[in-house]
């Protein structure tokens, strides 16, 4: 990799998906075929050591992106590139193989993502086991390194998932993730599941393991307090479509999209008792049949003739720090 080259590169990624009846229901009502588009031609970079956010409302499309990007999902169109290559085009299994070693994925819940039936010196183990890094009789003593770097003792390796909390499961996820000795993590809303004092705790271990290891986050959420702290660069996502990608401090000093603006108006501010916010009317629309136009138009208090009939292109600001898809942004 060049210094120049991104860890990690989105170009113009789709997925779209067939959410059409069976054949015979749809020859029987003459209907034609649906499709659900999730993910709308989103470009984006992530250097290595640094953190890119997405946010946005449920079904925008940020969990798709996150299982595009670690290959669980091959995207419909577009590329994922890793240090400059093609994922989905390499076709040699030892390479692959190799690729997929350096990216790992901490899902959403803690309660669901740990295999109940497996002590947790197994499931951490189990990544280095399927890559072959060591030696079996190694195994072992790598785990309760692991348990030690995220905060937990080597005899909760011999626990079984239901005897911890919460926090201390995403804690047993992470270092799963860490086990193959990733240079690249998706973090899909990790600490949504999880109490706030518990979210701090697993938020700081995450900025320690990024600091000292050098990992670079593809980190997901819905809440801006914890895209604020953990983000260098932030998209937001509206329809499966990057509306606004900026720096953090740019964007919450300076949110130039309506979308993100309604965003920010709508989560708690320390200062709310007597803020009077703009209301934003409606509900985000049904991603199989989207507004033509802006799809955000519908919602939008600033809407003109040109937001209803043609789809803003994406355009620079403050030379190129700041990207945004709206007709009526000029600053």
């Amino acid at each position: 990799m060049t210094g120049d080259t991104p860890l990690i590169s989105a170009r113009s990624l789709g997925a779209v998906f067939d959410v059409s009846k069976p054949w015979l229901n749809r020859m029987l009502a003459m209907e034609s075929k649906r499709f659900l588009t999730a993910v709308d031609t989103v470009d984006f970079d992530i250097p290595k050591g640094k953190t890119f956010a997405l946010v946005g409302e449920s079904g925008s499309g940020k969990s798709t992106i996150g299982r595009m990007i670690v290959g669980l999902q091959k995207p419909t169109s577009g590329q994922v590139l890793i240090d400059g290559e093609d994922f989905f085009a390499i076709k040699d299994q030892k390479r692959k193989l190799a690729m997929r070693r350096r990216i790992q994925m901490i899902f959403q819940s803690p309660y669901a993502s740990l295999n109940p039936r497996w002590r947790v010196r197994h499931i951490i183990g189990e990544p280095i086991r399927a890559f072959e890094l060591m030696p079996a009789g190694e195994v072992d003593k790598r785990v309760a390194e692991l348990l030690d770097q995220v905060g937990l003792a080597k005899s909760d390796g011999e626990k079984f998932p239901h005897e911890f909390s919460g926090g201390q499961r995403q804690r047993i996820a992470i270092a799963r993730a860490l086990a193959s000795n990733p240079e690249f993590i998706v973090c899909d809303e990790p600490t949504s599941a999880l109490d706030v004092s518990v979210q701090s705790q697993v938020l700081n271990l995450m900025k320690t393991l990024q600091r000292e290891l050098g990992l670079t986050y593809l980190f997901i959420s819905h809440d801006l307090s914890v895209i604020r702290y953990m983000a260098d660069e932030i998209g937001v996502l509206y329809l499966g479509r990057l509306v606004e990608v900026a720096d953090r401090d740019s964007l919450f000093e300076n949110p130039r999209h309506p979308y993100t603006r309604m965003l920010m108006d709508a989560a708690p501010h320390i200062d709310a008792f007597g803020r009077t916010a703009e209301i934003v009317s409606g509900e985000i629309p049904d991603p199989i049949d989207k507004p033509k136009g802006c799809s955000f138009h519908p919602r939008c208090t600033l809407t003109e003739d040109r937001c209803r009939q043609e789809r803003p292109a994406v355009r620079e600001f403050d030379g190129g720090k700041a990207k945004v898809a709206c007709h009526l942004c000029t600053a």
